[in-house]
């Protein structure tokens, strides 16, 4: 396999600044501060798997336990996230969205998903398919 060219680098890098700035001045429009991407994660993924511990969380994003600790904090004083005590297990914390963060993870998650579209829509159906197994390649390919 050959190495990409520097133009292809650079057009590469121009439309992955380019979509995330559109991204940013998306969730820019919104009233409150936006969320690291550590803090949206971690509401993504107790979004996925309630009563959840951080360590799961801190597994599944491959970062420190102190990490999501520090960001479990942010989120539950933001009203995002609620902790509770395991009953079997009184050490132990589950974590769960509030209202407020189910609403939260709502709205974002429609964000991506209007960009998404909005990515898909500029390819014919053939080239979406192509596009998705390529991102899908790049993206799982553990080499």
């Amino acid at each position: 396999m050959t190495k990409p060219t520097d133009s292809q680098l650079a057009t590469l890098g121009a439309a992955f600044e380019t979509f995330t700035r559109r991204y940013k001045l998306a969730e820019a429009i919104s009233a409150e501060k936006p969320l690291n991407e550590i803090d949206k994660q971690t509401l993504f993924y107790v979004a996925q798997h309630p009563a959840c511990g951080p360590s799961d969380v801190a597994r599944f994003l491959g970062t420190a336990n102190t990490t999501i600790s520090s960001a479990t904090d942010r989120m539950v004083k933001r009203g995002y996230l609620k902790r509770e005590r395991v009953e079997d297990d009184r050490r132990a914390v589950a974590l769960r969205l509030s209202d407020e963060g189910r609403a939260y993870v709502e709205v974002q998650l429609q964000m991506y998903r209007d960009m998404y579209r909005l990515m898909l829509d500029r390819l014919l159906p053939a080239e979406r398919d192509q596009f998705i197994a390529m991102i899908a390649k790049i993206v799982y390919n553990d080499d």
